[in-house]
């Protein structure tokens, strides 16, 4: 099993992030919204970055899924150990709610707030609950700073993020529009998060 990998970043999206190791070979991973937030930085430079991995090895693919931190990932497995929420739906948890949120919407039984999440309906928030509530710790929550980009690459880079995660271009582009017209300085992330509470 693969732990990490640890190379240039030489591609990096609101979902994808492509690390080049050691001999050329570049991982291509799926990320959430804090990793994105925490790589993003490092972009421009093309610097050695180290993110942490989880394997998913189906009969058609081979996927990996790369986290900035061990506390997401941590938190990554064991939404995917719920029965009814696959690493997709567990990517978009974690994409939508911060993680030290989410930590905290678990632990107090908040069902309200999982089922606003895309793909998390009544009974599957109820499941997270009950099965994670005693296995999930709050801790402190380590905000990153993301850098100020123009407006239309954020509004290009959300509306990218939402589609590869498997929202209709046309539904995203419309919340999107909405949500610039209400502030046009928002941050990739932000936009992202908002329009997933949303769609």
């Amino acid at each position: 099993m693969i732990e990490y990998v640890k190379g240039a970043l030489m591609e990096l999206t609101p979902t994808d992030a492509v690390v080049e190791t050691v001999g050329g070979v570049g991982y291509s991973m799926a990320i959430t919204l804090p990793t994105y937030t925490a790589l993003e930085p490092e972009l421009a430079a093309h610097s050695t970055v180290k993110l942490l991995c989880h394997e998913v090895i189906r009969e058609d693919a081979w996927l990996l899924y790369g986290f900035a931190t061990e506390r997401e990932r941590a938190l990554f497995r064991l939404l995917i150990g719920v029965s009814g929420v696959g690493a997709s739906t567990a990517r978009i948890m974690l994409s939508s709610i911060p993680v030290a949120e989410l930590e905290q919407v678990i632990v107090s039984g908040d069902t309200r707030r999982l089922k606003a999440v895309k793909g998390i309906g009544a009974k599957t928030a109820e499941r997270v609950i009950v099965d994670l509530k005693d296995k999930v710790k709050p801790g402190d929550d380590v905000g990153v700073a993301q850098l100020a980009a123009p407006d239309s690459e954020v509004f290009d880079e959300a509306l990218t993020a939402l589609v590869m995660l498997g929202f209709t271009k046309a539904a995203s582009q419309k919340v999107l529009n909405k949500l610039f017209a209400d502030d046009p300085s928002l941050k990739v992330e932000t936009a992202i998060r908002k329009a997933l509470a949303l769609l």
